[in-house]
């Protein structure tokens, strides 16, 4: 779909795997895990519903390590790890955040939709240019709601008087984009940086 002339003015950003790149994987591998046990453990963590109560702002770090460790007692030392290394797994995108600074300037509006705990949040964005640039931002940990929930996405138009019509989608889930399209918002599943670049030049 062709953007040129288009009546968007508000453009929504997800963070994880569109702003943000994550190196969870690879955290696995630093701590020691083989690429096997990794393929393993991954899931049982991220997959974890203890994951979505994190998200949901349900639960403190300290809170969620303690419910993983009684959980997964045979990964407690890893758990602990990781949770206490939480900067080692943002990775930079400096030329998207530069395109989003360059797209603000334009006159768009920005704004950020993620889930996220509010540790992850603080911790994972420290210093991320693209803050900068943000007119609002909504995350799942502030309201208790989660993408693909209805309630997220009626909570941001609301919240910054957006209409669904002039507002664009970017994430990495397709599970996110399809309840988006389904308010009437134009949505784009990311997948990978190059083609979210490749979208922003539309724009």
């Amino acid at each position: 779909m062709s953007v040129k002339n288009n009546i968007f003015q508000n453009l929504i950003f997800d963070v994880g795997n569109v702003l943000l790149e994550y190196r969870w994987y690879q955290m696995l591998l630093d701590f020691g895990l083989s690429d096997e046990e990794a393929k393993t453990v991954a899931p049982v963590i991220f997959e974890n519903d203890l994951w979505k109560e994190f998200d949901l702002g349900n639960l403190t770090t300290q809170e969620i390590v303690e419910c993983y460790c009684r959980e997964l007692p045979q990964h407690e030392e890893l758990l602990r790890w990781f949770f206490g290394h939480l900067e080692l797994m943002p990775v930079a995108r400096p030329d998207v955040w530069e395109k989003v600074h360059a797209l603000k300037e334009k006159g768009y509006h920005i704004y950020l939709l993620s889930n996220y705990s509010e540790d992850f949040f603080r911790i994972h964005t420290k210093g991320a240019a693209f803050l900068e640039d943000i007119d609002g931002k909504v995350v799942s940990y502030q309201i208790h709601e989660l993408k693909p929930d209805r309630a997220i996405y009626e909570y941001l138009l609301k919240k910054y008087d957006l209409k669904a019509e002039e507002c664009v989608f970017f994430d990495d889930r397709p599970e996110n984009t399809k309840a988006a399209e389904e308010m009437g918002i134009r949505s784009y599943t990311i997948t990978s940086k190059e083609y979210l670049l490749s979208v922003l030049d539309e724009f």
